[in-house]
């Protein structure tokens, strides 16, 4: 399960995401690659991983709808608490890898800024919250009759994943415990 995390936070390392310049910049050229230049105040569609050693050094920040946020945050997990029982809620596929670099980011302020550690604890709280009833829904939606793919349409890929697994395990359960054949 790991690795397949892994490879789903290298996709979104490699997405193409929105930025505005905060100053002028020439081109900057790297390994088989050049971005830029940058004008103050522009938009500019960018790598996730550029964009964010950008962002870093002062040249760009990202559009506050790129970013996740925590009213964001209370939104889905008042979503996923009203949801009917069999239902889940719909969630941006780059939903996980943004929460944990949200999650990250302000651990990383705590340093800097130790009031930041009581955010940082309810932030964190907040996207257990929305993973643990997450979780349930998969669980309970994984060892029911085959989904719809309007259902499965609602998971993100890491979701996806332990949906698809779950349910092959569950599966063959079923199948094993009710095969009465090789008792006879």
């Amino acid at each position: 399960m790991p690795m397949e995390i892994e490879k789903l936070d290298f996709c979104f390392e490699n997405l193409l995401v929105r930025v505005t310049a905060d100053k002028n910049y020439p081109e900057i050229k790297l390994a088989g690659l050049s971005v830029g230049p940058f004008e103050e105040g522009n938009d500019y569609e960018l790598y996730y991983w550029i964009a964010q050693e950008l962002s870093g050094a002062g040249f760009v920040h990202f559009r506050e709808d790129d970013l996740l946020k925590a009213t964001a945050l209370y939104k889905i997990q008042w979503k996923e608490r009203v949801q009917i029982a069999g239902q889940i809620s719909e969630l941006n596929e780059d939903f996980y890898p943004k929460l944990r670099r949200y999650l990250a980011d302000i651990k990383a302020e705590i340093a800097k800024n130790p009031e930041k550690a009581q955010e940082y604890e309810k932030t964190k709280h907040l996207a257990w919250d929305i993973v643990n009833s997450r979780l349930k829904k998969i669980i309970a939606l994984s060892s029911s009759p085959v989904q719809s793919g309007q259902i499965q349409k609602k998971l993100t890929c890491e979701e996806r994943f332990i949906y698809e697994q779950l349910s092959k395990m569950i599966n063959e359960w079923k199948a094993q415990i009710l095969d009465f054949e090789g008792e006879r």
